[in-house]
């Protein structure tokens, strides 16, 4: 069964001045303000496209490396994903970069760091970010 995720957004103005909002749909839990200068140089109080990327693939990375351990039996107690998206004006998204803090009982800090990079490579935001550099750091504490 397929799943369709929808966001909507309004813009007024121009790039540089302009600003806007978007909306997730699907679920109706979030509002967000837009704007270019938050964009580009990053701060202020607007939500950028890129942070609403980095919340995607922290969460499917996380969803991916608990299913992966849950499947071998060494589920695990807890998962802490950052996940960092580096975006360039005129040039676009060049990169993200996942870090996993995880406590995971019976697992080998070289076994977790296998299935922490099965998942980086088979996340579904992973593999839609194929364009990009993708960095991955695992820790994990039992």
């Amino acid at each position: 069964m397929a799943v369709s995720s929808k966001a909507h957004t309004t813009w007024s103005g121009d790039l540089p001045s302009g600003s806007g909002h978007t909306s997730l749909t699907s679920s109706g839990v979030a509002d967000f303000d837009i704007n270019w200068n938050s964009r580009s140089a990053g701060g202020g109080s607007a939500v950028t496209p890129e942070e609403l990327l980095a919340a995607a693939h922290s969460s499917c990375f996380a969803m991916a490396l608990s299913h992966a351990l849950g499947e071998n039996g060494t589920p695990p107690t807890e998962l802490a994903v950052d996940a960092e998206v580096v975006f360039v004006p005129g040039e676009g998204v060049k990169s993200s970069a996942l870090t996993v803090v995880a406590s995971v009982p019976g697992l080998s800090a070289e076994e977790f760091a296998q299935f922490a990079n099965d998942a980086k490579a088979g996340c579904p935001v992973s593999q839609a970010l194929a364009g990009i550099e993708i960095s991955l750091e695992s820790v994990t504490f039992n």
